[in-house]
């Protein structure tokens, strides 16, 4: 399955379905994040829920401290 994430065309794994999925295939599971997906936030719960389709489009922005 092709989705663009962060603008980036990107082959994802048969065996990734959910939103949580892929941000574990990334090691960003625990991670604070935002995450768009074909144009709407996604809550952190929906992650598990939310079933990914060939051919979405993620933007995932992650939070970065300092000084």
């Amino acid at each position: 399955m092709n989705c663009k994430i962060n603008g980036e065309n990107v082959k994802v794994e048969p065996h990734i379905s959910n939103v949580y999925e892929l941000l574990a295939a990334y090691g960003m599971e625990n991670k604070i994040l935002v995450v768009e997906k074909n144009g709407t936030i996604l809550e952190k719960e929906d992650h598990i829920n939310e079933n990914i389709q060939d051919g979405d489009t993620f933007e995932i922005v992650s939070f970065v401290g300092g000084g």
